[in-house]
């Protein structure tokens, strides 16, 4: 709890107001979970604190939502080159995505169960200047920061699925794909996935570790 509490100061997600009048603060909880490893030993304990996104009025909380959920057939098509060509695979894991969307609305919480503040604070209520996990419209938010981002470092986003984005320089190509909140990287061209994952460990809170596959010819069907 106080590793999620660090990280939401750290990126500003929210800021202490007076609730404005005729304004309803969306509720918040906390949620754990135990995370295992492949042999069945408790890697971690993680807390998350998780807005009631259900209590939203759409018109009113949100407008707008949307989840990038890549084609199955974008898919399909990158596994498959990258098969045939020896490209190797990159999935990029950026920490507590959601929290980097930046909100457009203007959405109030109630302080999260256990947050410490001074007595004169605790009538406040938090204005989110960033998008948290819950919220309707955080997908949204995150997808569109991350296609801003994308498109400053020179690469074009795909006509035909917008979760997909490409550079191409030197006769070389990269190719990434988002689902939700996670990145695969391919393509022939290794110098540019570095300068990338590089880009986005400055823009984003990417997690240390970034797994790797090396897709053979001999194992696809």
């Amino acid at each position: 709890m106080n590793e999620e509490m660090k990280s939401l100061q750290k990126n500003e997600t929210w800021e202490l107001v007076e609730c404005p009048p005729g304004k309803k603060p969306v509720g918040c909880c906390w949620i754990y979970t135990v995370k295992y490893k492949a042999d069945g030993s408790i890697e971690r304990f993680k807390a998350r604190l998780v807005a009631k996104g259900y209590t939203q009025t759409y018109g009113i909380d949100y407008t707008e939502t949307f989840a990038p959920v890549a084609k199955i057939n974008t898919v399909r098509v990158l596994l498959s080159l990258a098969a045939n060509l020896d490209w190797p695979l990159q999935q990029f894991d950026v920490k507590n995505v959601f929290l980097h969307g930046e909100l457009s609305e203007e959405v109030y919480m109630d302080l999260p169960p256990g947050c410490m503040v001074s007595e004169k604070q605790c009538q406040k209520v938090c204005k989110l200047k960033k998008s948290l996990y819950g919220l309707k419209q955080s997908p949204r938010a995150w997808f569109g920061r991350f296609t801003k981002s994308m498109r400053a470092f020179g690469y074009h986003q795909s006509n035909s699925d917008h979760t997909l984005f490409l550079k191409k320089q030197h006769g070389k190509i990269t190719a990434l794909i988002v689902y939700v909140d996670d990145m695969v990287v391919t393509g022939n061209d290794p110098e540019e996935r570095k300068a990338l994952q590089n880009y986005l460990s400055s823009e984003l809170e990417m997690k240390d570790q970034v797994k790797e596959f090396f897709c053979l010819k001999e194992s696809m069907p």
